[in-house]
């Protein structure tokens, strides 16, 4: 089941430099939930062209992640934009008790974290 979803996040990244022939066939396979026997018939190739096709395309997929590190960026993108929030929530706290010197070190980490994400 991960490994459905780490191709379906490697779909919606890379996809479009597929061939459109290799895009339809995981887009059926991982996103239409079709068999092999179900998308050689839609395509009218057999089940081991299909088999290959796949292999072929995730291996293409995979390769393109390992060299751009997209997925990578957007999952540690994200991790800061967690940590970014949360010093949101200990801000709004600060406020609320009046501990205006520790509102300011969490806008400056705030600051700090954002800057990292435009940086990169």
């Amino acid at each position: 089941m991960e490994k459905n979803i780490e191709i379906c996040l490697l779909l919606d990244f890379y996809g479009q430099l597929l061939t459109s022939r290799q895009e339809e066939t995981m887009n059926m396979y991982y996103n239409n939930d079709l068999s092999l026997g179900e998308i050689a018939e839609n395509l009218g190739i057999t089940r081991q062209g299909v088999h290959d096709n796949i292999k072929r395309s995730e291996k293409i997929l995979l390769d393109m992640e390992n060299k751009l590190g997209l997925i990578k960026r957007f999952r540690d993108d994200k991790m800061k934009i967690k940590s970014a929030v949360g010093y949101i929530d200990t801000i709004d706290m600060a406020l609320k008790e009046r501990r205006y010197e520790s509102a300011r070190k969490d806008m400056k980490q705030i600051k700090k974290i954002l800057s990292e994400i435009i940086d990169d």
